[in-house]
């Protein structure tokens, strides 16, 4: 279309896709990868950028077409035959020009029934926990536990320096593709990729310097002017000096009628689901520590470019949301203030968050992350559900026993409602605590939404 409107009076637009690159040399890592290596060598042996996905599978599983499928979709993607080492004092991806996979497999069907699925479980808790060697190992793992002859589950592993939750989707559907081509005997088909994740990270390199990186960075130089706030949680044990990640988790689904009801007070706001729900965390916040400014990450898919679209890489970027709950606003007051941050933010995601970081120079402790401390995840496209040749398949949360922060509100659109999960640091709050604040935060919704025009101190939390 912009091509079309183009007269001869007005030059071309230059080209802006991303080139391949020429040659087989190691590259260097992009920005986000730089920071995972960095927190790896501080802390070698963590599992806690374990990227996990489990499927339950009823029905005959073909293991041989399952490990072929593999093998092609780790072909296709150079980044699943990456690895990370150090070159003359700093770290060099290093591309393998063939690697291939082998399914863990484990037989469970010799439990009885009562304890094959605690033990299944237990397997895919110790599998998800363990820690990948960045210079030699795959960093992705299959293991595939049978329960009986109908019943198996898969559970891929990755490491989050190769992948992140767009990066699962892209895999399960290149598997669904696959699966039942090679279970067939035929051979697959699937277009090669215009590009692979190297070749965008030597683009990134480039593009993110000098006059591109002027407008972003001042714009986020502002934004988060002043010194930043330590979002003063009431913990139930005292934080250590030393790096905390023992994680757990607790969910709650909130009624479809609430659901409905908050997008409908967002449309009504022009502002976004994830808007509305950033906004009411922010009270929920605010009313827990009395704090007025609150600083809350989230996270942005980072592939607005289209050929990044159908690559599995490490691309996902972090933003950060400024929150001013000064004056007792109501919540439509605050709605619009958080509208009007979000865009802001939006407009200048480009910006790396760990540029954004060596730029600003916070002050910097093992215990705690640089800018925030608490991170809210708005996931509206859930894994799609997958279909293969005489298997129904169903998606099973894992329990990986870690946390990157001190506490993560995560919420999806599922059928029947809202979901919302809040991971927390095992060591600094007791379940009950994380419990009673679930609570309170559907109590919140339901307040807000029946009366958005009362003041955020008088919205209800018990």
């Amino acid at each position: 279309l912009q091509r079309a409107r183009q007269t001869s009076a007005r030059p071309a637009e230059p080209r802006t896709s991303i080139p391949r690159r020429s040659g087989r040399e190691d590259v260097p890592l992009s920005f986000a990868q730089e920071r995972l290596w960095f927190l790896d060598q501080l802390e070698p042996g963590s599992a806690v950028y374990n990227v996990c996905q489990a499927v339950r599978m009823k029905g005959t599983l073909d293991l041989a077409a399952l490990e072929k499928a593999l093998n092609e979709i780790i072909r296709r993607h150079e980044i699943l035959r990456t690895n990370f080492v150090a070159a003359e004092g700093r770290a060099v991806q290093t591309i393998a020009a063939s690697r291939t996979i082998t399914p863990t497999v484990i037989d469970l069907s010799a439990w009885r029934d009562g304890t094959a699925e605690e033990e299944l479980q237990r397997r895919l808790q110790e599998e998800s926990r363990r820690p990948f060697d960045f210079a030699r190992d795959l960093l992705l793992r299959a293991l595939v536990v049978r329960v009986n002859a109908t019943e198996h589950t898969l559970l891929l592993t990755m490491h989050h320096i190769i992948s992140d939750g767009w990066s699962v989707g892209i895999l399960f559907r290149e598997l669904a593709t696959l699966y039942p081509v090679y279970g067939a005997g035929q051979t697959p088909a699937l277009p090669e990729l215009p590009i692979q994740f190297a070749d965008f990270v030597l683009w990134e390199r480039d593009a993110v310097q000098g006059a591109a990186l002027e407008k972003p960075l001042a714009y986020w130089k502002q934004q988060l002017a002043g010194p930043l706030p330590v979002l003063e949680l009431p913990v139930d044990h005292p934080r250590s000096v030393a790096p905390m990640s023992r994680g757990a988790a607790q969910a709650v689904t909130l009624p479809k009628p609430l659901t409905n009801a908050l997008k409908a007070l967002g449309q009504q706001e022009g502002a976004t689901l994830f808007m509305t729900l950033l906004a009411a965390f922010q009270v929920l916040l605010h009313r827990w520590t009395g704090q007025e400014d609150i600083v809350v990450g989230s996270v942005v898919a980072g592939r607005r470019k289209v050929e990044l679209e159908k690559l599995i890489g490490f691309f996902v970027n972090t933003l950060v949301f400024r929150g001013d709950l000064k004056g007792n606003p109501t919540f439509r007051e605050l709605l619009a203030r958080v509208r009007e941050t979000s865009l802001g933010a939006l407009a200048h995601q480009d910006l790396p968050f760990d540029r954004l970081v060596k730029e600003l120079r916070p002050d910097r402790t093992l215990s705690r992350n640089p800018l925030f401390q608490v991170m809210f995840v708005l996931q509206n496209a859930p894994l799609a559900p997958m279909e293969l040749p005489r298997l129904s398949l169903e998606p099973l949360e894992v329990d990986t026993g870690t946390t990157k922060f001190d506490l993560t509100l995560s919420m999806i659109e599922l059928p029947q409602g809202l979901r919302a999960a809040f991971e927390y640091n095992a060591d600094l709050f007791e379940p009950g605590t994380i419990a009673r604040i679930l609570g309170c935060f559907q109590t919140l919704l339901e307040g807000i939404v029946a009366h958005p025009e009362h003041r955020i101190a008088r919205l209800p939390l018990l």
